[in-house]
C-alpha cells in the first residue's frame, strides 16, 4: 500500500486495506493493530472503456494491496472468490478474528459494463455466502444501467488517484440494497430447416445464457430435438427493434473495435445506427408482420396461479422486462403510476427488490423519446413475477432479443413448433449504493406513500387493454430454475464491455 499527500486522512486507505495473508494462503502473515472497517476486493475488466480499464486497474494496484485487485482478463472471478473465501474458512477455523471481521464486512468493486456487472453478481449468487458482500459498480461501459440505478453514475469516471480515492469514500459510505433477480428459461427447436436465419452457436447467446441439459420430467418440450438454454439478469430483457438496433451497433463494433474507444463515440454511433435501421420511422420501414403481437403470444401469471394472455396493441414493435429504473443510459420506462393507476390497474412504482418485474410497450424510437419528459414512459403493461413468451410458426423467420446489453439475433419457428422464453422470480443479491440512488426498496418506509412525479394523466395509450393484467408477489415453484450463471473460461470478455 503506497501513500500520497491527498485531501484524505492519512490512514484513509488502511480502512481499506487486506492483509497479504488473507488473501493469499501461507502469504505474509502481519496482523494490523487496527482491521480495516471496509475491507474491499475489487475486480476491472481492463477492456473495458477503451484504454480506461486498464489505466484504472494500474490506479487500484497502485492505492491498495496489489494482491486484492484483479483483471478480469487474466482470472476469472469465481476463481478468485472460491479461493478466497476456501482461505478465510480455514483461518477462522484456527480462531482468527481478523478473517471473521473481513468476511462479515467484505465489499466487492467491478468495474466495466452492465455485462461483467451481471457477471459478479452470477458468481456471488453461485457460490450461496452466508455474508455475501454488496458490490459497487464502476461505470465503464456505453449504457451503464447498474452503476446509474444505485448512484455511481452513467458517465466513464476519472482513472486519476484523486477519482479512485473518491470512490472508495463513497463505497465507505455506500448502504447495502437487495435487487431482485430474474431466470430465464429458453426453449427451441435444435435447428431450423429452412430461411435465412442459421442455427445459433452456444457462444453466439448471450453470456449469461447456456445449454442446460434437462429441466423437468413433467415438461412437454424436454424432448429429443429441442435445445434448453437458462440463464439470469438483473437489469432488463427486451425483444423487437430495440434489440435489432442494439445487434446492428454490436456486430459494428465487433466488426471495428477500434471505432469504439469512446463513450460518447459510442453514444453517437448507436443513435446512427437507430436511424439507419429504421427505428425512427418504424412503420415505413419496419414491416408489420415483426410487431411484437403478430410474433409472439405473451401470458402473465395472475396473483391467485394460473397463466392469463396479456393483450398487445398491434403496433406495438418493442416490448421490455424491466427490473430496475433505468434503461438505456439512465432513461426510466416505467415512471411512477399515479394513485388511480395504483388503484384500479393494481400497478405500483418500480421497487428493485419487491419481486415484481415491470413490462413495457414501445412503438417506436419517438415514442422512447417520451421518457425525456419528467413524466414520461412507455406504454405499462403489466407487472408479475413470472412471464412467458411463445413463438409459432408466423410470417417472419427471426426476432431480436437483449439481455442487460447483450443483444443476439434468434431464429423463429418455421415448423409446427414452438419456442419458449420464459422469465420467473429466482432471489436476490447485495448491491452497493449511494444515499440519493434512483433504485429504490419496497422495505423503505420513506417510498411506500410518495406520489412525486406521478403521472398526471390518468391513462396510458393503450393499457386500457391490459387492466386486468396481474401482478403478484408470492412465492411459487421456480420453473426451470437452476443454480449458476455461468461464463465459460474461454470467453472474450472484452464482449460484456
Amino acid at each position: 500500500m503506497k501513500n500520497h499527500k491527498s485531501s484524505y486522512p492519512e490512514n484513509f486507505l488502511n480502512e481499506f486495506f487486506i492483509p497479504e495473508y488473507i488473501l493469499v494462503s501461507g502469504g505474509n502473515f502481519e496482523v494490523p493493530s487496527v482491521g480495516p472497517t471496509c475491507p474491499t476486493i475489487v475486480f476491472v475488466n481492463s477492456k473495458s472503456g477503451g484504454q480506461l480499464g486498464s489505466e484504472l486497474l494500474v490506479t487500484y494496484r497502485s492505492v491498495l494491496n496489489e494482491n486484492q485487485v484483479f483483471d478480469l482478463g487474466e482470472e476469472a472471478p469465481d476463481k478468485v472468490l472460491r479461493r478466497l473465501y476456501l482461505n478465510i474458512e480455514n483461518l477462522k477455523l484456527n480462531k482468527d478474528a481478523l478473517a471473521t471481521t473481513i468476511e462479515k464486512q467484505l465489499r466487492i468493486i467491478v468495474a466495466g459494463g452492465d455485462g461483467t456487472a451481471g457477471w459478479l453478481l452470477g458468481v456471488v449468487s453461485d457460490l450461496k455466502l452466508s455474508h455475501p458482500p454488496p458490490i459497487a459498480t464502476v461505470p465503464l461501459g456505453t449504457g451503464n444501467n447498474l452503476p446509474f440505478a444505485f448512484g455511481w453514475g452513467k458517465k466513464n469516471p476519472g482513472t486519476d488517484r484523486e477519482s479512485v480515492l473518491k470512490f472508495l469514500k463513497q463505497v465507505m459510505e455506500g448502504k447495502e440494497m437487495e435487487i431482485d433477480s430474474w431466470h430465464i428459461l429458453m426453449r427451441m427447436k435444435s435447428a431450423p430447416k429452412e430461411g435465412s436465419c442459421d442455427p445459433i452457436a452456444p457462444l453466439e447467446l448471450p453470456h449469461s445464457l447456456h445449454a442446460f441439459n434437462r429441466v423437468s420430467d413433467t415438461d412437454e418440450l424436454n424432448v429429443s430435438g429441442y435445445d434448453t438454454f437458462r440463464g439470469g439478469f438483473w437489469n432488463y430483457f427486451s425483444m423487437g427493434m430495440d434489440a435489432q438496433v442494439s445487434y446492428a451497433f454490436h456486430c459494428e463494433r465487433k466488426l471495428r473495435p477500434e471505432k469504439f474507444k469512446n463513450q460518447l463515440t459510442n453514444q453517437s454511433t448507436y443513435a446512427k445506427i437507430g436511424c439507419t435501421q429504421g427505428w425512427f420511422a418504424a412503420s415505413l420501414f419496419h414491416p408489420s408482420s415483426k410487431n411484437i403481437a403478430q410474433l409472439i403470444k405473451v401470458k402473465v401469471m395472475q396473483r391467485h396461479g394460473g397463466w392469463k394472455d396479456l393483450k398487445i396493441h398491434h403496433s406495438i414493435r418493442s416490448i421490455l422486462c424491466l427490473n430496475l429504473p433505468s434503461f438505456s443510459g439512465g432513461l426510466n420506462p416505467w415512471g411512477t403510476p399515479n394513485q388511480n393507476k395504483s388503484r384500479d390497474r393494481d400497478l405500483t412504482r418500480p421497487f428493485v427488490d419487491d419481486g415484481l418485474i415491470e413490462i413495457v410497450g414501445f412503438r417506436d424510437a419517438w415514442h422512447g423519446l417520451v421518457l425525456l419528459a419528467p413524466k414520461g414512459h412507455g406504454t405499462r403493461l403489466a407487472q408479475t413475477h413470472r412471464v412467458r413468451f411463445e413463438f409459432h410458426k408466423g410470417a417472419a423467420e427471426c426476432t431480436y432479443m437483449r439481455m442487460d446489453g447483450e443483444p443476439w439475433k434468434q431464429p423463429l419457428p418455421v415448423e409446427d413448433d414452438t419456442t419458449v422464453v420464459e422469465i420467473s422470480h429466482l432471489g436476490r443479491v447485495k448491491m452497493l449504493a449511494t444515499q440519493n440512488c434512483i433504485a429504490k426498496s419496497v422495505k423503505d418506509p420513506s417510498t411506500q406513500h410518495s406520489h412525486e412525479q406521478e403521472d398526471d394523466d390518468d391513462d396510458d395509450r393503450y393499457d386500457s387493454e391490459n387492466e386486468d393484467e396481474a401482478s403478484t408477489g408470492e412465492e411459487f415453484r421456480k420453473f426451470g430454475a437452476a443454480d449458476t450463471f455461468k461464463i465459460p473460461e474461454d470467453v472474450d470478455i472484452s464482449r460484456l464491455s
